[in-house]
């Protein structure tokens, strides 16, 4: 099966990463679980493939728990329906599947399915969202956070749990690390020496912004992450992962 972008201008800029809280919060009792982790899985995929890529229906659906494609009510095939009857994926032809990169806030006819403890959850979350600053400044420090551990040796995998563990939302952490790896490869060819670090900069604060926003359940889940080791970090470390807090914050 092929799966490319849908892109939408509007989704796109206001919808949410399929990997966030709200998703899981909001949209999981609605899609299911199992469209739910697809939509993941085909997000981290978007993550190293942008412009497409395959896969093969079997091994998807085995790695996911389901059986395989036999027939097309099979548990897989059906997480598929679902995407598609709500409107996050969409078949182009018979073996190409065009997917949403963000998914857009919850209709209140789906909204109202909930039970009314999530509901009430899903006030407080869009007034706090309304209020709330974008995610734009956060993006960009864990992006100049990635490029200094990259430049200081670090392996990226590494890098990631560095940005966790500094307390930075995962699915954050993992785009600044894979921009942030393209950008240090790209730049290194042209820059030389310290130049590097200034150009891969430059692009930090040229990379399009987001207005998905902080709320207050994502501010308490970076806040309470467990850091990834209880050891404190060395001084050279210190000196690279802490910068200042975003002005006004």
């Amino acid at each position: 099966m092929r799966v490319v972008a849908w892109p939408d201008p509007v989704i796109d800029k206001l919808g949410y990463d399929p990997r966030s809280l709200y998703v899981e919060k909001f949209w999981l009792g609605i899609l299911g679980p199992t469209s739910t982790w697809w939509l993941r899985r085909i997000a981290a995929a978007f993550d190293e493939h942008p412009d497409g890529f395959d896969f093969d229906v079997d091994v998807m659906a085995r790695s996911l728990g389901l059986g395989g494609r036999a027939g097309r009510h099979s548990p897989f095939q059906r997480a598929i329906t679902r995407c598609v009857r709500f409107g996050v994926a969409r078949h182009v032809d018979s073996s190409k599947m065009a997917v949403r990169r963000r998914i857009p806030p919850l209709p209140r006819r789906h909204l109202v399915q909930l039970p009314p403890p999530l509901q009430e959850s899903h006030r407080v979350w869009t007034l706090a969202a309304q209020r709330g600053p974008t995610l734009d400044e956060t993006r960009r420090r864990a992006r100049r956070l990635a490029v200094h551990l990259l430049e200081a040796g670090e392996a990226a995998a590494v890098v990631e749990l560095e940005l966790i563990r500094y307390r930075v939302h995962p699915a954050v952490a993992h785009e600044a690390t894979v921009w942030a790896t393209k950008a240090v490869g790209e730049v290194a060819g042209d820059a030389v020496g310290g130049a590097a670090g200034d150009a891969v900069g430059d692009r930090v604060d040229d990379a399009s912004r987001s207005t998905t926003v902080v709320t207050p359940d994502l501010r308490a889940g970076i806040g309470n992450r467990p850091r990834a080791s209880d050891a404190s970090p060395s001084p050279d470390r210190r000196r690279l992962v802490e910068v200042p807090p975003p002005s006004g914050s």
